[in-house]
């Protein structure tokens, strides 16, 4: 019969997908973690575990047992919680998931604050594109997320907090060749999308967007050049290799020294919401929920007092 121990042990290998490191993390000799691995695929009668490219992954029938390993870890960490008396004092490992630009800005300020409050909470932070933060919600890895957008279909409870809006921008030399519109009256979504662009591929949730409000106004989008990276973009752009469109905040210094120019998209303004996330069907530690309030109040701080430019809060 499995026991709590055997879960844990079995939750460590699979997120450190190696018997080696998750035998580090938890202080636990190696062959220990593979005979009890062994027991467990015995008892069940399935292979839960097998070694890939990419490290330890579970089987489908692993990956069965990992959704529910996690649903009780968190049920007895909540039980525990409670029996100790822990809401004066929350403790325990935090996980979040941010993408990453939104990590610029909240990361490291949201650490230094959840480690003065409250010491004993452990908050690690993941940053990745949201499709992938998604997926680690789904999969149980984090507790919270901040996300581009609603996410109802994942069994997640959203919130939405921010709103930013997006920008088109280009060097000013090509501002000027292509004959844009000034900064004053801004520049149409039809006007944008004939432009040649350079996006974020296929997937990325800026991308959907800006396709949904193109398609909406009977408009293609004129993408010449696909790439995740908001950084890389900007160095492409600022070569004249086409323009782009981003968040505000992601462009401001870019603007401010004058190697970018931007312009407010109209006709219609395009906005994107940033939503806190927990799982609707796990419990929440009292860490977590601390975790929360804090990151959310930061993040409404970030907006208004302009560090997280053009980002406004949601009323």
């Amino acid at each position: 019969m499995t026991d709590l121990r055997q879960l844990r042990y079995f939750v460590a290998i699979v997120e450190h997908g190696s018997f080696s490191r998750a035998a580090e993390a938890l202080h636990v000799a190696q062959p220990a973690l593979s005979l009890h691995v062994r027991n467990m695929e015995k008892d069940y009668g399935v292979a839960l575990l097998f070694r890939s490219p990419r490290g330890v992954v579970p089987t489908e029938e692993g990956t069965i047992l990992l959704r529910h390993a996690r649903t009780v870890l968190d049920q007895i960490a909540v039980a525990e919680e409670e029996l100790r008396g822990h809401h004066a004092d929350p403790a325990g490992e935090v996980r979040l998931g941010l993408p990453g630009t939104i990590g610029q800005i909240l990361a490291v300020p949201l650490v230094r604050l959840v480690h003065q409050k409250h010491p004993k909470i452990r908050l690690r932070i993941a940053e990745a594109m949201s499709g992938y933060i998604l997926d680690w919600m789904r999969e149980g890895r984090i507790d919270l997320a901040v996300l581009y957008g609603e996410a109802p279909e994942h069994g997640l409870v959203t919130e939405a907090l921010l709103k930013e809006p997006l920008q088109f921008f280009g060097t000013p030399e090509m501002l000027s060749r292509h004959q844009a519109p000034d900064s004053k009256t801004g520049i149409t979504l039809t006007q944008v999308a004939r432009m040649p662009l350079i996006l974020p591929g296929e997937g990325h949730g800026l991308r959907d967007l800006l396709k949904r409000h193109s398609r909406a106004i009977g408009s293609d989008l004129n993408t010449v050049m696909d790439l995740d990276s908001y950084n890389n973009i900007k160095l492409l752009v600022a070569e004249g290799l086409g323009f782009s469109v981003l968040p505000q905040n992601a462009i401001a210094p870019e603007v401010a020294d004058g190697q970018l120019e931007a312009r407010d998209i109209v006709e219609p303004q395009i906005r994107r919401k940033v939503h806190l996330a927990h799982a609707a069907d796990r419990p929440m530690p009292n860490a977590v929920k601390v975790v929360r309030e804090i990151t959310r109040d930061m993040l409404h701080d970030l907006a208004n007092t302009g560090q997280w430019t053009g980002a406004q809060p949601v009323k």
